[in-house]
């Protein structure tokens, strides 16, 4: 944000840390390059008094920073948030909702297809593509899918993967996984970059025993398969703007409210991390 702009927003304007200490601020969000985020947050909570540090995904690229980062927030006295929001977008909401109460039965299956593009350009930001900073497709691009299979379906038992540097990056911008959950659910996650022009696709598929539904779109707002059974195709509108923006919304009225049960468990946040790491490198 440039100086005149935060100048009109009367906005407090640093170049260190400590300089945030003393002037009552609730929360502070890190939104730096992946790789950095352990280390920012850290700092942020050891040198000011913040009480709320929010970290966008993936707080981490490793389990061994992960659990760092918990021990020196921890030891700052601070709370540290996960940044995974597309796990409040209604329709998730409301497929949890039926998987919870056994609508769909015993979950057999699932599938997930993020067919996205990134294109020459966004490879040329420094620190895209690069095993330090950006740790590849399941991080950068897919790490809320991996939280939404953990919200949805609990611990992963297995993995098994296989991936690929199609453009010849440091990481992988490619990958397909094979995943078992602890419900006995098995599934595939794939996701790539490397479409041709344009995103192509994000899909999500849950198979029960009782029903079998089929998300689709950007945001996994539309339901473009239901068979669910003694229930009809619910007629409501589960759009929202922007899941990547508007999402936070209701992050934010949960951090308001002091809602801890709306966020990501620590257990949650390990796990994910350490499967995409077991995946990616």
């Amino acid at each position: 944000m440039s100086a005149g702009l935060l100048d009109e927003r009367d906005l407090l304007r640093v170049t260190d840390y400590a300089d945030l200490a003393g002037h009552k601020i609730d929360s502070v969000a890190v939104c730096t390059p992946s790789g950095m985020h352990p280390l920012h947050a850290a700092e942020i909570a050891e040198k000011t008094d913040i009480p709320t540090i929010l970290v966008e995904k993936p707080i981490s690229l490793t389990v061994r920073e992960t659990f760092e980062l918990f021990r020196r927030i921890d030891s700052a006295g601070a709370r540290l948030v996960p940044v995974y929001q597309n796990r409040y977008n209604p329709l998730i909401q409301f497929v949890r909702d039926l998987i919870n109460k056994g609508t769909l039965g015993t979950i057999h299956q699932f599938n997930v297809n993020i067919f996205w593009n990134r294109n020459d350009d966004y490879f040329k930001i420094d620190w895209h593509g690069t095993r330090d900073l950006d740790g590849g497709v399941l991080y950068t691009q897919a790490s809320h899918y991996v939280d939404m299979l953990l919200y949805l379906f609990g611990p992963v038992t297995q993995a098994k993967g296989l991936g690929g540097r199609l453009r010849g990056l440091q990481v992988q911008d490619s990958i397909s996984a094979v995943l078992e959950h602890q419900n006995g659910a098995v599934g595939a996650l794939n996701c790539t970059v490397s479409t041709y022009r344009r995103n192509y696709q994000t899909e999500f598929t849950v198979i029960g025993s009782k029903g079998t539904v089929r998300l689709q779109g950007t945001n996994l707002n539309t339901i473009n398969f239901w068979d669910v059974g003694g229930m009809e195709k619910p007629d409501m509108d589960f759009t929202l703007d922007h899941i990547y923006g508007r999402g936070h919304d209701f992050l934010y009225q949960y951090l308001v409210e002091d809602d801890q049960s709306r966020f990501p468990t620590r257990d949650e946040v390990v796990a994910g991390i350490e499967l995409m790491e077991r995946l990616s490198f």
